[in-house]
Protein backbone atom coordinates (compact mmCIF):
# COMPACT_ATOMS: atom_id res chain seq x y z
CA UNK A 1 0.00 0.00 0.00
CA UNK A 2 1.32 3.38 -0.99
CA UNK A 3 1.01 6.34 1.39
CA UNK A 4 -2.01 7.64 1.43
CA UNK A 5 -3.58 10.72 0.31
CA UNK A 6 -6.08 12.59 2.79
CA UNK A 7 -8.90 14.27 1.06
CA UNK A 8 -11.20 16.78 3.08
CA UNK A 9 -14.31 18.25 1.13
CA UNK A 10 -15.19 20.85 3.28
CA UNK A 11 -18.62 21.68 4.79
CA UNK A 12 -18.94 25.18 3.03
CA UNK A 13 -18.15 23.38 -0.20
CA UNK A 14 -20.62 20.86 -0.30
CA UNK A 15 -23.54 22.44 1.63
CA UNK A 16 -24.57 25.79 1.61
CA UNK A 17 -23.44 27.34 5.57
CA UNK A 18 -26.14 29.88 5.63
CA UNK A 19 -29.65 27.77 4.98
CA UNK A 20 -30.14 24.47 7.40
CA UNK A 21 -29.43 21.27 5.50
CA UNK A 22 -28.94 22.78 2.25
CA UNK A 23 -26.31 20.55 0.08
CA UNK A 24 -25.09 22.22 -3.29
CA UNK A 25 -25.83 18.70 -5.03
CA UNK A 26 -24.24 19.66 -8.46
CA UNK A 27 -21.21 20.70 -6.67
CA UNK A 28 -21.16 17.46 -4.57
CA UNK A 29 -21.38 15.16 -8.09
CA UNK A 30 -18.58 17.08 -9.89
CA UNK A 31 -16.30 16.41 -7.22
CA UNK A 32 -17.24 12.80 -7.15
CA UNK A 33 -16.52 12.91 -10.68
CA UNK A 34 -13.26 14.08 -9.97
CA UNK A 35 -12.39 11.70 -7.63
CA UNK A 36 -13.15 8.89 -9.41
CA UNK A 37 -11.26 10.06 -12.73
CA UNK A 38 -8.16 10.74 -9.99
CA UNK A 39 -8.64 7.06 -9.00
CA UNK A 40 -8.46 5.69 -12.51
CA UNK A 41 -5.94 8.04 -13.98
CA UNK A 42 -3.32 7.10 -10.85
CA UNK A 43 -3.63 3.37 -9.99
CA UNK A 44 -1.33 3.81 -6.88
CA UNK A 45 -3.43 6.08 -5.24
CA UNK A 46 -4.56 5.16 -1.98
CA UNK A 47 -7.14 7.41 -1.12
CA UNK A 48 -9.25 8.74 2.60
CA UNK A 49 -12.21 11.51 2.41
CA UNK A 50 -13.41 13.07 5.03
CA UNK A 51 -16.35 15.74 4.80
CA UNK A 52 -17.52 18.13 6.87
CA UNK A 53 -20.66 18.68 8.31
CA UNK A 54 -21.64 22.37 6.90
CA UNK A 55 -25.30 23.28 7.47
CA UNK A 56 -26.21 19.96 8.90
CA UNK A 57 -24.30 19.19 12.19
CA UNK A 58 -22.91 22.91 12.51
CA UNK A 59 -26.11 24.27 12.86
CA UNK A 60 -27.28 21.59 15.51
CA UNK A 61 -24.61 22.07 17.31
CA UNK A 62 -24.60 25.77 17.54
CA UNK A 63 -28.01 25.63 18.74
CA UNK A 64 -27.79 23.13 21.52
CA UNK A 65 -23.62 24.21 22.61
CA UNK A 66 -22.54 20.99 21.98
CA UNK A 67 -18.88 21.37 21.31
CA UNK A 68 -18.44 22.92 24.95
CA UNK A 69 -19.93 20.12 26.70
CA UNK A 70 -22.53 17.77 27.33
CA UNK A 71 -24.42 17.16 30.82
CA UNK A 72 -28.37 17.63 31.45
CA UNK A 73 -30.62 15.84 29.68
CA UNK A 74 -31.62 18.39 27.48
CA UNK A 75 -28.18 18.43 26.30
CA UNK A 76 -28.06 14.76 25.49
CA UNK A 77 -30.81 15.14 23.57
CA UNK A 78 -29.14 17.86 21.31
CA UNK A 79 -26.06 15.58 21.05
CA UNK A 80 -28.40 13.00 20.14
CA UNK A 81 -29.92 15.74 17.40
CA UNK A 82 -26.36 16.51 16.05
CA UNK A 83 -25.14 13.31 15.66
CA UNK A 84 -28.08 12.76 13.18
CA UNK A 85 -27.41 15.71 11.32
CA UNK A 86 -24.49 14.50 10.64
CA UNK A 87 -25.43 11.30 9.77
CA UNK A 88 -27.52 12.76 7.13
CA UNK A 89 -25.02 14.50 5.42
CA UNK A 90 -23.04 11.72 5.41
CA UNK A 91 -24.66 9.89 3.80
CA UNK A 92 -25.77 12.41 0.60
CA UNK A 93 -22.03 12.41 0.56
CA UNK A 94 -21.76 8.70 0.50
CA UNK A 95 -24.22 7.63 -2.11
CA UNK A 96 -23.02 10.55 -4.49
CA UNK A 97 -19.47 8.99 -3.93
CA UNK A 98 -20.58 5.50 -4.93
CA UNK A 99 -22.78 6.48 -7.83
CA UNK A 100 -19.84 8.28 -9.93
CA UNK A 101 -17.86 4.58 -8.97
CA UNK A 102 -15.37 5.63 -5.62
CA UNK A 103 -15.66 2.80 -2.99
CA UNK A 104 -16.36 4.50 -0.09
CA UNK A 105 -16.97 2.97 3.31
CA UNK A 106 -18.65 5.06 6.02
CA UNK A 107 -16.69 5.08 8.86
CA UNK A 108 -18.60 7.08 11.88
CA UNK A 109 -15.96 8.58 14.25
CA UNK A 110 -18.60 8.62 17.24
CA UNK A 111 -18.68 4.62 16.91
CA UNK A 112 -14.88 4.65 18.65
CA UNK A 113 -13.95 8.12 19.30
CA UNK A 114 -12.79 9.40 23.44
CA UNK A 115 -11.86 12.91 23.86
CA UNK A 116 -10.16 14.08 26.98
CA UNK A 117 -11.35 17.98 27.23
CA UNK A 118 -11.54 18.26 23.67
CA UNK A 119 -8.77 16.53 22.41
CA UNK A 120 -9.09 13.03 20.50
CA UNK A 121 -7.07 10.72 22.82
CA UNK A 122 -8.50 7.21 20.99
CA UNK A 123 -10.30 6.42 17.58
CA UNK A 124 -9.87 3.07 16.00
CA UNK A 125 -7.77 3.07 12.89
CA UNK A 126 -7.36 -0.30 12.25
CA UNK A 127 -10.57 -1.31 10.01
CA UNK A 128 -9.61 2.15 8.54
CA UNK A 129 -6.09 0.68 7.43
CA UNK A 130 -7.51 -2.27 6.19
CA UNK A 131 -9.96 -1.24 4.01
CA UNK A 132 -6.90 1.36 2.92
CA UNK A 133 -5.25 -1.87 1.80
CA UNK A 134 -7.89 -3.58 0.07
CA UNK A 135 -8.57 -0.63 -2.03
CA UNK A 136 -11.41 0.80 -1.08
CA UNK A 137 -11.87 4.37 0.38
CA UNK A 138 -12.28 5.32 3.71
CA UNK A 139 -14.89 8.09 4.14
CA UNK A 140 -15.06 9.84 7.92
CA UNK A 141 -16.85 13.23 8.92
CA UNK A 142 -16.79 15.80 11.74
CA UNK A 143 -19.01 14.21 14.68
CA UNK A 144 -20.35 13.94 17.42
CA UNK A 145 -18.06 12.19 20.79
CA UNK A 146 -17.94 11.21 24.12
CA UNK A 147 -15.71 13.23 26.11
CA UNK A 148 -14.54 12.34 29.89
CA UNK A 149 -14.36 15.74 31.01
CA UNK A 150 -17.29 17.59 29.02
CA UNK A 151 -19.68 14.71 28.71
CA UNK A 152 -19.42 14.69 25.03
CA UNK A 153 -18.28 17.40 22.30
CA UNK A 154 -17.68 17.98 18.85
CA UNK A 155 -14.60 16.43 16.85
CA UNK A 156 -13.59 18.60 13.67
CA UNK A 157 -12.75 16.85 10.39
CA UNK A 158 -9.45 17.94 10.64
CA UNK A 159 -9.00 17.25 14.37
CA UNK A 160 -9.85 13.24 13.40
CA UNK A 161 -7.59 13.48 9.87
CA UNK A 162 -4.81 14.68 12.21
CA UNK A 163 -5.42 11.67 14.90
CA UNK A 164 -5.51 9.09 12.10
CA UNK A 165 -2.64 10.79 10.57
CA UNK A 166 -0.55 9.86 13.61
CA UNK A 167 -0.66 6.68 12.56
CA UNK A 168 -1.23 6.26 8.99
CA UNK A 169 1.46 8.70 8.10
CA UNK A 170 -0.19 10.38 4.73
CA UNK A 171 2.21 12.03 2.16
CA UNK A 172 -0.16 14.83 1.26
CA UNK A 173 -3.63 16.29 3.16
CA UNK A 174 -5.69 18.46 0.89
CA UNK A 175 -8.36 20.79 2.05
CA UNK A 176 -11.18 21.30 -0.26
CA UNK A 177 -13.11 24.89 0.71
CA UNK A 178 -14.78 27.32 -1.00
CA UNK A 179 -12.07 30.17 -0.82
CA UNK A 180 -9.35 30.17 -2.96
CA UNK A 181 -6.73 29.45 0.00
CA UNK A 182 -5.59 31.28 3.18
CA UNK A 183 -5.89 34.83 2.10
CA UNK A 184 -4.40 37.71 3.87
CA UNK A 185 -5.68 41.47 4.63
CA UNK A 186 -5.63 42.09 0.91
CA UNK A 187 -7.72 39.07 0.55
CA UNK A 188 -4.77 38.07 -1.89
CA UNK A 189 -4.47 33.86 -1.38
CA UNK A 190 -0.77 33.31 1.11
CA UNK A 191 0.98 30.74 -0.92
CA UNK A 192 3.24 29.30 1.55
CA UNK A 193 2.58 28.87 5.48
CA UNK A 194 5.25 27.56 7.28
CA UNK A 195 7.36 27.62 10.51
CA UNK A 196 8.82 31.18 9.91
CA UNK A 197 5.62 33.54 9.03
CA UNK A 198 2.85 31.95 10.77
CA UNK A 199 3.40 34.28 13.78
CA UNK A 200 2.50 37.07 11.40
CA UNK A 201 0.29 35.19 9.14
CA UNK A 202 -2.20 34.20 12.87
CA UNK A 203 -2.76 38.22 13.02
CA UNK A 204 -4.81 38.05 9.74
CA UNK A 205 -6.84 34.79 9.85
CA UNK A 206 -10.71 35.05 10.54
CA UNK A 207 -13.18 32.55 10.76
CA UNK A 208 -15.57 31.18 8.47
CA UNK A 209 -18.82 32.17 6.73
CA UNK A 210 -22.01 30.53 7.95
CA UNK A 211 -22.29 28.96 10.90
CA UNK A 212 -18.58 26.95 11.85
CA UNK A 213 -18.80 25.77 15.79
CA UNK A 214 -15.28 24.37 15.20
CA UNK A 215 -13.10 27.39 14.55
CA UNK A 216 -12.92 28.55 11.06
CA UNK A 217 -9.75 28.82 9.19
CA UNK A 218 -7.90 30.48 12.27
CA UNK A 219 -8.51 26.84 13.76
CA UNK A 220 -8.03 24.70 10.60
CA UNK A 221 -4.59 26.63 10.30
CA UNK A 222 -3.31 26.28 13.73
CA UNK A 223 -4.15 22.43 13.55
CA UNK A 224 -2.38 21.86 10.04
CA UNK A 225 0.63 23.69 10.87
CA UNK A 226 0.48 21.82 14.47
CA UNK A 227 0.21 18.60 12.52
CA UNK A 228 2.88 20.25 9.63
CA UNK A 229 5.62 20.50 12.57
CA UNK A 230 5.01 16.52 13.57
CA UNK A 231 5.13 15.42 10.48
CA UNK A 232 7.84 17.54 8.23
CA UNK A 233 7.38 15.00 5.34
CA UNK A 234 3.70 16.14 4.56
CA UNK A 235 2.14 18.50 2.40
CA UNK A 236 -0.98 20.14 3.38
CA UNK A 237 -2.85 22.18 0.74
CA UNK A 238 -5.89 24.51 1.07
CA UNK A 239 -7.63 25.33 -1.74
CA UNK A 240 -11.03 26.20 -3.67
CA UNK A 241 -12.95 23.03 -4.60
CA UNK A 242 -15.11 25.58 -6.42
CA UNK A 243 -12.09 25.19 -9.05
CA UNK A 244 -13.75 22.96 -11.64
CA UNK A 245 -10.73 20.38 -11.68
CA UNK A 246 -9.08 21.60 -9.24
CA UNK A 247 -9.62 18.22 -6.81
CA UNK A 248 -8.27 15.98 -9.94
CA UNK A 249 -5.20 17.98 -10.02
CA UNK A 250 -4.61 18.06 -6.89
CA UNK A 251 -4.99 14.15 -5.91
CA UNK A 252 -3.14 13.35 -9.51
CA UNK A 253 -0.29 16.04 -10.24
CA UNK A 254 3.02 16.30 -8.39
CA UNK A 255 3.74 19.82 -9.05
CA UNK A 256 0.15 22.24 -8.21
CA UNK A 257 0.20 25.77 -7.61
CA UNK A 258 -3.31 26.11 -6.77
CA UNK A 259 -4.30 27.77 -2.84
CA UNK A 260 -2.03 27.74 0.01
CA UNK A 261 0.85 25.30 0.72
CA UNK A 262 1.07 24.55 4.79
CA UNK A 263 4.85 22.55 5.31
CA UNK A 264 7.47 22.80 8.27
CA UNK A 265 10.10 24.77 6.23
Amino acid sequence: MSDPIFLKLGGSLITNKTADESVRTGVLARLAAEVKQALKTRSDLTLLIGHGSGSFGHVAAAKHGTRQGVHTHKDWLGFAEVSSAAARLNTLVREALIEAGVPVVTFQPSASAICEDGQIVTLSIPQIRKTLREGLVPLIYGDVAIDRVRGGTIISTEEILSHIASELQPRAILLAGETEGVLDDGGKVIPVIHDANIDRIRQTLGGSRGTDVTGGMASKVEDMISLAMAQPSLEIRIFSGLIEGAVEQCLTQSVVQLGTLITAD
